[in-house]
Formats: structure tokens, C-alpha cells, sequence
């Protein structure tokens, strides 16, 4: 196998499916099914998902709520998702640990490193909730630190697109795609494809970024065998997809 060790992020949105708003079982099961895919092979698997789908903590101003007390509340969205996610994991036979940056004994361990990998060690699915813990910052910088403090090989970005494109892909048919594109291209570019926090984190650590389609059967199963799937962001110099 290409990784021994991944940190797959997925977004609160992810899990919506074809509904407008909060989970859709039938994407959860499947999410559940191309983890158990990997998980099969011995890859040790960590995973952040986003609460988007629940709250969004950057349109709680919108709502009149201060940007602290709507960051706290998206992180408890990420909770009720990584609560659903691990049932669905456990449910297709995986065992699973939930850790939660925030203390809720109750239903997830609080979040200590060296725990954590002794679970990765052990085949246990990890699922960290509730990103960093702290607020002002996103799912995806808890993605970036989980990957680099449990010392991952790789982040893989699961989207419902196939790569990072120089547009987006589902407005502009033009959409160039990037089969390699570096850390400093994605921050010059300003491309969305994490926050500048995440990708700095990457950056400075030298941790590959993956992004690819997560809806498509078997992708992230193609992905920890070494096939080329999605776009790899690292150090290594932009490389376009020429047809």
C-alpha cells in the first residue's frame, strides 16, 4: 500500500446527499463501505468531518449570534456527525474510537495524542470531533493538525469533485484541473481547496494533500493502492492536465 496512515477529511455537506440539509443515510452507509474498503488492508484510518450540513459557524453573525458562541456550536455539529458516522462504521463492522477536542465524557474520549495512535496502532477507526477545540478556527485546520500531530502520510480531501481545478468545475465547463499543484500555488492562487491556516500547516510540515471525488465507488480504495486519483498538493512544482 501506498500509506500506512491517512487522515481522511469529509465535509458536513458531504453527508447531505441529495437532501438540502442534515444526514442522508444512504451517503453515510456508503461512507461507511469505502472506509471498511481500507480499513480491510490495514491502513490506519483518522478522520474529520465538517458540521456544515447541521451549522455553519461563519454565517452565525448573520444570525445576530457572536462569531465565538457560533464557532462552539458549529463544533457540536461536528459531534452529532461523527456520532453518526461512527454508528454507520460500527455497524459495518469496524471498530471505532471517538475523540472529542472538547471534555463530553459521555459519548467520545477526550483527545489525547499518544491515545490516539495507540488506537490507530491497534485497527481501531479513529474519528476526531469537534475540530481543534478552539474557536476561529475550521474543520480543516483540525484536519491539518490531526494529520500532522498522529504523524499521517497523507490528508485525504474527500469533495464531490474530482481534483482542484483553476475555476470551479461545476460553473465554468473551462475548469482547468491540476494534477499537481504546490503549496505556494494554491496560497498565491488563493484556491479554496482548505483555508490558508490548513494548507500553511501542510506547508511547513511537508504533509501531501489529496483531493479527490469521494462520491465515486472505490476512489479512496484507488487512492491508498497508489493509483492516481484526484489532484496531489505538495512541494513538488504545478503540473496541469493536458488532454
Amino acid at each position: 500500500m501506498k500509506y500506512k496512515r491517512i487522515l481522511l477529511k469529509l465535509s458536513g455537506e458531504s453527508l447531505m446527499g441529495e437532501k438540502g440539509h442534515g444526514i442522508d443515510p444512504d451517503r453515510l452507509n456508503f461512507f461507511a463501505d469505502e472506509i471498511k474498503k481500507v480499513h480491510n488492508l490495514g491502513i490506519q484510518v483518522g478522520i474529520v468531518i465538517g458540521g456544515g450540513n447541521i451549522f455553519r459557524g461563519l454565517n452565525a453573525e448573520a444570525q445576530g449570534i457572536d462569531r465565538v458562541t457560533g464557532d462552539h456550536m458549529g463544533m457540536l455539529a461536528t459531534m452529532i456527525n461523527s456520532l453518526a458516522l461512527q454508528n454507520a462504521c460500527e455497524k459495518a463492522g469496524i471498530y471505532t474510537r471517538l475523540m472529542s477536542a472538547i471534555h463530553m465524557e459521555a459519548i467520545a474520549e477526550p483527545y489525547i495524542r499518544r491515545r490516539a495512535e495507540r488506537h490507530l496502532e491497534k485497527g481501531r477507526v479513529v474519528i476526531f470531533g469537534a475540530g481543534t477545540g478552539h474557536p476561529y478556527f475550521s474543520t480543516d485546520t483540525a484536519a491539518s493538525l490531526r494529520a500532522v500531530e498522529i504523524e499521517a502520510d497523507a490528508i485525504l480531501k474527500g469533495t464531490r469533485v474530482d481534483g482542484v481545478y483553476d475555476a470551479d468545475p461545476e460553473k465554468d465547463a473551462n475548469a482547468t484541473k491540476y494534477q499537481k499543484i504546490s503549496y505556494f500555488d494554491v496560497l498565491q492562487k488563493n484556491l479554496r481547496v482548505m483555508d490558508l491556516t490548513a494548507i500553511s500547516l501542510c506547508q511547513e510540515n511537508e504533509l501531501p494533500l489529496i483531493v479527490f471525488n469521494m462520491n465515486k465507488t472505490d476512489n479512496l480504495l484507488k487512492l491508498v493502492e497508489g493509483n492516481s486519483i484526484g489532484t496531489i498538493v505538495g512541494k513538488e512544482k504545478t503540473k496541469i492536465i493536458t488532454n
